[in-house]
Order: C-alpha cells, then structure tokens, then sequence
C-alpha cells in the first residue's frame, strides 16, 4: 500500500491546529535605536557632555538609514537625555535628566488627563508634610534665604494676586528645595505650578486669605530654622490641609489647565 493511502485508496488530510494567534508588534527600528542608545545614557557609559558619534557613523555602524537614525535622536531629545547643536561644531550630546526635566512630564501627565484640583491638594498633603521635616533636618543657609524673601513677598499686600501666588509657589517649592531630594523637588515643582493655576482665584485669594498663609509660612519656617522636624510637619500638615479645605470649597471645576 502507497503511503498516505487508506485501504480504500484515499490519501487521508492532515489534522489542522486550532491555534490563534495574535498579531505581532514589531519595533520601530528607530524605536530600538532609541533604546539602547537611553540605556548606555541611564547606565553611565555615556556620561553627561558625551558626544555621540556623528549621524553619517551611526548610520554606518548600525546599517539603519539616516531617517531611522535622525528619529531616533529626536526621540532622546524628547526625552531631554540629548542636546543637539547644529553647526560645525555640533551634533548630539548627552544630558542626563534632571529635576525640571522631571518636573516638565509630571505637569504633562497633570494637563493631558485634566487631573482633578482635589487630587492635587491630596497629593501636596501627603508630601509636603514631609519636605517639611526633611527641610528642618538639611536646610542650609541659602535655603533659609530663598524662604525669607518669598515670605517677605507674601506679606506685600499690596502686591497683586500674580505676585502673591508667584511668592507662594516660590515658598513651597523652597521647602522641597530644602528637602535636598530631587525626586520630591521634582513632584512638588510640577504640583506648586498647577495648584498655582488651579486657585488663581481673586474671590478666594482675598486680604484674609493672605495674612493666614503668611502666617502659617513664617510659623513652619522659624520650625525649619530651628531644626525642629517634628513641628515644621505639624505645622506643614495644618497649613495645607486648611487651604486646601478652603480654595476647594470656592472652586468646584473637575479639573484644570496649567500654563506652561
């Protein structure tokens, strides 16, 4: 008997899989490019003013074409881990990210999903109590000095409702500064600048509103001179929660814009 056929002499069909598959997704050549490049930035091979080789050699030693390559500079630029300069001299160097690269993509994040001004004073309450005490326990001289001259400026009454909350987000975010910790240097920055937005409110921002916070601000600040954690995120504590209480209740929008 042939092989394949039956006793009848009919070659039998071969048992078929029913296995699915789902559709594949394949990277962007540039796409890859980008990554390996970010991972020797991020890793230190590349250190921070490294000049990366020019495009017609990446072109070369990679086999891509200059599109794939110029796409893929473009996307570490994006991401602020290089620096193109053009000219004779130029080219991409590497930078490594830094806290306002940092700030920039958290109020991106809070802009594009029209984050809700409850759940940016929520977030302050959380992590402003704490710059607090690491402020009393690593401010240096220069920071006590940023803190004095915003809280002078607070306390300008004559001074109108721009000046006010620029003199306040400058107190707060010298707080985080204080704190020596980049990450919430980072966080509080992109949160000041949109709480800044969210209560530019003259109804709420009125003359009492003021003297409170220039108040509450010299009370945590003597805290933070005096070394005094445990009073500088009690004191941080009352304060943010109380005007959080107080511009929420002015204010019942769902969510905010921030300018750039």
């Amino acid at each position: 008997m042939a092989q394949g056929e039956t006793n009848g002499g009919t070659s039998s069909a071969p048992t078929r899989s029913t296995l699915l598959l789902k559709p594949v997704d394949v990277p962007k050549a540039s796409d890859v490019l980008a990554r390996e490049l970010r991972e020797r930035i991020l890793s230190g091979e590349l250190p921070e003013g490294t000049a990366l080789p020019a495009e017609r050699e990446l072109v070369k030693q990679t086999q891509m074409s200059r599109a794939t390559v110029r796409e893929a500079l473009r996307i570490l630029e994006v991401q602020n881990l290089v620096r193109v300069r053009a000219g004779r001299a130029g080219g991409a160097f590497v930078q490594r990210p830094t806290t306002t690269s940092m700030a920039s993509s958290v109020s991106m994040l809070i802009r594009g999903q029209r984050i809700k001004l409850a759940d940016l004073m929520e977030t302050r309450e959380a992590l402003e109590p704490f710059c607090a005490e690491l402020a009393a326990r690593k401010r240096t001289d220069e920071d006590l000095a940023v803190l004095d001259r915003a809280n002078n400026d607070i306390a300008d009454l004559d001074s109108d409702l721009s000046a006010f909350l620029q003199a306040n987000l400058d107190w707060h975010v010298g707080v985080a500064m204080a704190s020596h910790n980049e990450l919430l240097i980072g966080f509080m920055t992109a949160l000041s600048q949109a709480i800044y937005a969210g209560t530019e409110n003259a109804a709420f921002v009125d003359e009492n509103v003021r003297t409170v916070t220039a108040r509450a601000h010299k009370s945590i600040t003597n805290a933070i001179r005096s070394g005094d954690a445990e009073a500088a995120a009690r004191r941080m504590r009352r304060h943010v929660h109380s005007y959080a209480k107080a511009a929420l209740a002015m204010d019942d929008r769902q969510a905010i814009s921030v300018d750039d």
